[in-house]
C-alpha cells in the first residue's frame, strides 16, 4: 500500500480523470478547509433571518462556481433535510410565543416558526458548503491536506482506512448475507435470527481482525514506519489568496447584516 501521496494521485478513488469542479476545483486543499469551517462557524453564530437567507444565497454561489449537478446536490441536501423535518415541524407547537392556530390542543406560535427557519437556513448552508468545498475532494487529497494542516497523523490514518476498507467490509457483509440466504434463511422475529444476525457481527468482526493484520504485514513489508511520506507540498497562489479574501469579506458582511437586522 503506498503512503507517499501527491496532490493529484487517487489510490482511494475511481479510475479515470478527476471531475472538473471549476474554481473550486483549482483551489489549495488546505484553505478550502479551513473557509469552509470560517464560514460554519460564522453562519452557526447568525440569528436573524435576513442574514442567514444570505449565508444560504453564499453557499449557492459557492455551489455554481464549484460545477456540481446541481439537481443531484440538492437532493443529497434534500436527504439531510429528512433527518431534522420532525424537529422543526415540532418547533412551532413547543416554543412559546404568539399563537397562529392550534392542532389537537397544541398551539402553534411564530416564534416556533422562525425558529424552525432559523435551523433549517444554518444547517442547509453550513451543509453545502461543507459539500462544496471539502466533498469535492478526493479522499487521499483530503488526507494530504488535512496533515498539511498539522492534524495528528493517527487520525488521519484513521481516516484514510475507513474510507477505504469500508467498502472492503461492506462487500463481506453481502458475500456471508448470501450466503446465509442460500442455506435457507429467512429472518423472522425469533430467536434464531437474532442468534444468526450476532454470529454475522461476529464473524464479520473475526474476518475484519484477520484482513487487518494481512494489511499490516503487507504494509510491513513495504517499508510502512507510521508516517505519512509526501512528494509534493502545498502551495497557495494568488488565486488562492483573492478566493480567501473573497470569502473573508462575504463572513464580514454576514456578520454586519447580522447585526444590522438585530
Amino acid at each position: 500500500m503506498a503512503h507517499a501521496l501527491t496532490h493529484s494521485e487517487k489510490t482511494l478513488a475511481e479510475p479515470g480523470a478527476l471531475p472538473d469542479h471549476g474554481l473550486i476545483g483549482l483551489l489549495d486543499p488546505r484553505l478550502r478547509i479551513v473557509l469552509a469551517v470560517l464560514f460554519a462557524v460564522v453562519v452557526v453564530a447568525l440569528s436573524t433571518l435576513p442574514a442567514l437567507a444570505l449565508a444560504l444565497g453564499c453557499a449557492l454561489c459557492l455551489l455554481a462556481l464549484s460545477r456540481l449537478p446541481v439537481r443531484r446536490t440538492l437532493r443529497r441536501m434534500a436527504m439531510m433535510d429528512g433527518f431534522i423535518f420532525f424537529m422543526m415541524a415540532m418547533l412551532p407547537f413547543t416554543v412559546p410565543g404568539d399563537p397562529i392556530f392550534s392542532l389537537w390542543g397544541l398551539s402553534a406560535s411564530w416564534q416556533g416558526v422562525a425558529r424552525a427557519i432559523e435551523i433549517g437556513l444554518t444547517a442547509n448552508a453550513v451543509i453545502l458548503a461543507l459539500m462544496v468545498l471539502v466533498g469535492t475532494q478526493e479522499p487521499v487529497t483530503l488526507g494530504h491536506a488535512l496533515h498539511g494542516l498539522r492534524c495528528p497523523e493517527t487520525l488521519v490514518h484513521l481516516m484514510m482506512f475507513t474510507i477505504r476498507y469500508i467498502e472492503v467490509l461492506r462487500e463481506e457483509y453481502l458475500r456471508l448475507r448470501a450466503a446465509m440466504k442460500v442455506r435457507g434463511f429467512r429472518p423472522g422475529t425469533n430467536w434464531h435470527t437474532y442468534r444468526s444476525f450476532g454470529y454475522l457481527v461476529g464473524m464479520m468482526l473475526v474476518r475484519a481482525i484477520e484482513r487487518s493484520e494481512r494489511i499490516l504485514g503487507a504494509m510491513k513489508c513495504r517499508g510502512f514506519s507510521g508516517r505519512i511520506v509526501l512528494l509534493q507540498d502545498f502551495a497557495l497562489t494568488p488565486r488562492d489568496h483573492a478566493f480567501a479574501a473573497a470569502v473573508v469579506l462575504a463572513c464580514a458582511a454576514l456578520i454586519g447584516a447580522e447585526l444590522a437586522w438585530r
